[in-house]
């Protein structure tokens, strides 16, 4: 049992990597450096689903770390 929450979390890990580096910012350099962003924008679309997944790999990632830590 511990070897399937093994393999879930590092498959979990890896594509929560992968939605993490799709998601784009938009951030110039003087950004970068403790400049302030002058407006605000919400997700839409595409973005709104690599965010979503995002998140949602993370919690099964840290569901199946602590499941395969309380198992056997």
């Amino acid at each position: 049992m511990r070897n399937l929450f093994n393999i879930i979390s590092i498959v979990s890990a890896v594509l929560m990597v992968i939605f993490i580096l799709l998601q784009q910012r938009g951030s110039s350099l003087g950004e970068a450096f403790g400049g302030d962003s002058a407006f605000y924008r919400s997700r839409r679309g595409v973005e709104l689903i690599i965010f979503q997944f995002t998140i949602f790999f993370t919690v099964i990632f840290v569901l199946s770390v602590i499941l395969g830590l309380l198992s056997d």
